[in-house]
């Protein structure tokens, strides 16, 4: 649910609809099949540590406004940082500019799915504490605080800390009617420890599992995570891991840990599922899908353990709005039920392709001065009800590896075959945790590590982590994006050596 927060007032006291009003009726000068209005603001604010010493600190803010229009089925787009009713009539007349000379080019003529109209609504995350409402030196001491923790622990040599915040803001205004107002924060606290092994030389480091999440300070300070926890065992996962075996190559049960598993959805079906990419419009950022539409409710994507929902939203969720770009109401719905293919995420210009009546509300723009484009939900693998907790699914491995937290990845061109690394590894004996492992990457195709699957966690092991920097298309946006998981048990996954000639 949305927090009673209220938008900010050095939002809200722009002149929004006069701006709005001004670019809006202009275009109907030109008999536009669909106009609309998009005003943003982007605070940003980022911190970075060394040592516990300030490295850097920066603020940054984008404010503008975009106006968007449909006329004789062509796109027409311009955007501009100046707030006056003369730049956004100026503005409208561009984007009308932009249709008519692009119109004798156009060979599929845009067709917008309807959408009821939301008038004056309004929509604000769910968080207790602004974080730009919290002092710079206040921040700056609490990374320090957690740094020198760590640095005063043994085997620790370096240690780097950081913080990226958000607030965002978006007024939206249609020629249906549709009129949005809306503020979401979110931020992203990281901790890595590095460490030396004296016997062997080795080098390596240990990072926090904290997720980045669409919440206030409050995660820093009072609820959310047990920072104390973690900080505290980082120093003694560092110095096994700098001990620990390198992996002897082969095949290995896996039980994969939310915040391993996380990017593993993200690349190999959040991707996958977006349906410009199964349609071939977009070949950006690692290609199209091998989830091509005549697959549609008949890919056996994964094993029936496997269900996956996409959500705008989810609380808390980095890619949740009330309302996407569009002016279209975000909603939940099915990708993957029972291992089958059923669904994409599609925007209004993508549904009337797919046959959908409306979108699902999927189009986002990063800045001001970008289009809207289908951009991915908060993908999530459902718990098994009643499901087995993490430790469960290790007892019914005898040989095996249990993957945590997120490292380096690759993926082909169709989404289809993958590699992931991660940060920390156990050892799986006869049901136990055995120590860590090094050098340690799995190897699949998406539908044979999916179809591998043989039990999911219960809800108790559910964990949503994400990312600040999902890329796509051309110019590049990025966009932050959250996937839910539990624990689940994966069996007889190709793992390589990647210290090895076998695991290049």
């Amino acid at each position: 649910m949305p927090s009673q927060n209220r938008v900010d007032a050095t939002f809200t006291d722009l002149p929004l609809q006069r701006l709005a009003d001004a670019a809006l009726q202009r275009t109907t000068d030109f008999r536009v099949q669909h106009a609309d209005f998009r005003l943003e603001r982007i605070r940003s604010q980022d911190i970075t540590l060394r040592d516990a010493t300030l490295e850097g600190a920066s603020d940054q803010e984008r404010l503008g406004f975009a106006v968007r229009v449909i006329l004789d089925g062509t796109w027409g787009f311009a955007s501009t940082d100046v707030l006056t009713p003369d730049a956004a009539v100026h503005t409208a007349e561009e984007a009308v500019r932009v249709a008519q000379v692009s119109s004798p080019m156009n060979s599929e003529r845009i067709a917008l799915a309807p959408e009821p109209t939301y008038d004056d609504a309004v929509w604000v995350s769910a968080y207790d504490v602004d974080p730009f409402g919290v002092a710079m030196p206040e921040k700056i001491a609490l990374l320090g605080d957690w740094s020198a923790r760590l640095l005063g622990a043994d085997g620790v040599d370096h240690v780097s800390a950081a913080l990226q915040q958000v607030q965002e803001n978006k007024f939206y205004a249609d020629s249906a009617g549709t009129s949005t107002i809306q503020q979401r924060v979110r931020l992203y606290p990281v901790l890595e420890a590095y460490g030396t092994d004296a016997a062997s030389g080795g080098f390596d480091s240990m990072r926090t599992l904290a997720p980045p999440v669409g919440r206030g300070w409050e995660y820093l300070t009072d609820t959310g995570w047990d920072w104390d926890a973690e900080l505290a065992e980082l120093p003694q996962l560092l110095a096994e891991k700098l001990a620990a075996p390198s992996v002897e190559p082969g095949r290995y049960d896996l039980v994969v840990d939310p915040s391993n598993l996380w990017l593993t959805i993200h690349e190999s079906i959040g991707h996958a599922t977006e349906l410009d990419r199964a349609l071939g419009y977009e070949a950006n950022y690692a290609g199209t899908s091998f989830a091509t539409l005549d697959n549609l409710g008949s890919l056996q994507y994964g094993s029936p353990a496997l269900s996956v929902t996409a959500d705008r939203t989810v609380e808390h969720g980095l890619a949740t709005i009330g309302y996407d770009d569009e002016g279209t109401q975000t909603q939940r719905w099915d990708l993957i039920r029972d291992g089958v293919l059923v669904g994409y995420q599609v925007d209004r210009r993508m549904a009337p392709l797919l046959g959908l009546e409306r979108s699902n509300g999927c189009a986002y723009a990063d800045s001001p001065s970008h289009i809207p484009i289908q951009r991915m939900a908060n993908v999530s693998i459902e718990p098994a009800e009643g499901g087995p907790s993490t430790e469960d699914l290790i007892g019914r491995v005898e040989r095996g590896i249990y993957v945590v937290g997120d490292k380096s990845w690759s993926i082909d061109m169709q989404r289809y075959n993958f590699q992931f690394t991660g940060q920390r590894f156990f050892r799986i004996e006869n049901g136990r945790l055995a120590g860590q492992l090094r050098d340690v990457a799995y190897q699949a195709t998406t539908t044979d590590f999916w179809g591998a699957l043989e039990a999911t966690g219960g809800p108790q092991t559910w964990v949503l982590g994400g990312a600040f920097n999902c890329g796509k298309a051309q110019p590049g946006q990025i966009a932050p994006v959250s996937h839910g998981c539990p624990s689940v048990l994966c069996r007889d996954i190709r793992i390589l050596n990647t210290a090895s000639e076998s695991g290049r």
